[in-house]
């Protein structure tokens, strides 16, 4: 090849870079400032430093736009569990079938922290599409945070077909015999996060569990306390009694909150 043809093959590249920079520029001209941030945040989750790629998940996540939780989409599988994790509640504004599709595989990670975040971000779906995969991990997760984690996401759902499951969580005694023996809830956190989602289901068919908690003096004052507040939530005559009983416990904060939801019982 001669030189002068090494000339004009030189001179023919650099033409199309300058072209496709013009194009480029042309393009960033014709977008708006908030998809130029969009833009500039996307190019950021390339960043070789885990810090950077969070920050621009969360501010992806902060536009609270489609296109800003599409251009997060990416961060549900980084190599870091933290970024994963802040991805998981970034995406939701791509609407709840598409953020359900995207968050469950998160369900099934290795890192905890992930598998809680994604429990949450379900909840935050409002989407009873995602009440069953919900309920498989309240009851299966090793990780009490997970679990409850799950129990705070059926409460937001507030989904009927939640009951059984939780009942199963708070009151094993009630619910329907099963073939595998599963181990009883012993975590706080969990007992009353499923003692507080079915309050926010407001089923009666809950009453009889959250009756039997409240009932059981050997259980920490703090889940009886959030039995007592689903069951005025719930507005089932059939409480009276035991919130009666309760209301007159040496716990103060219990026999005021079952004071309140007797008067809630009255009302109705």
């Amino acid at each position: 090849m001669s030189k002068f043809q090494r000339k004009l093959i030189c001179a023919f590249c650099a033409s199309l870079w300058l072209s496709s920079f013009l194009i480029v520029a042309q393009e960033s001209r014709n977008l708006t400032p908030l998809q130029l941030e969009i833009q500039k945040q996307q190019q950021r989750l390339s960043s070789s430093d885990t810090e950077e790629r969070r920050d621009a998940v969360m501010k992806l996540g902060a536009m609270r736009m489609a296109a800003a939780s599409r251009a997060a989409l990416p961060a549900l599988n980084d190599a870091s569990p933290t970024v994963r994790a802040h991805a998981a509640k970034a995406i939701l504004s791509i609407g709840s079938d598409e953020s359900i599709a995207a968050l469950i595989p998160l369900l099934s990670d290795k890192n905890e922290f992930v598998r809680r975040e994604a429990a949450y971000a379900l909840g935050l779906t409002r989407s009873r599409k995602a009440t069953d995969t919900l309920t498989e991990r309240l009851l299966n997760d090793k990780e009490d945070g997970v679990r409850a984690a799950a129990a705070v996401a059926l409460g937001h759902i507030a989904d009927e077909a939640a009951i059984a499951a939780l009942v199963g969580t708070l009151a094993p005694e009630l619910s329907a015999p099963s073939k595998t023996k599963k181990k009883r809830e012993q975590n706080v956190f969990v007992l009353r996060a499923a003692a507080s989602a079915l309050g926010q289901i407001k089923s009666r068919a809950g009453t009889a569990a959250l009756v039997s908690v409240l009932s059981n003096e050997t259980l920490p004052n703090d889940v009886r306390r959030e039995a007592a507040r689903s069951l005025g939530m719930i507005g089932d005559p059939a409480a009276a009694e035991a919130l009666k009983a309760a209301s007159t416990a040496a716990d103060p904060y219990l026999s005021e909150i079952a004071y309140e939801a007797l008067r809630k019982l009255g009302r109705r």
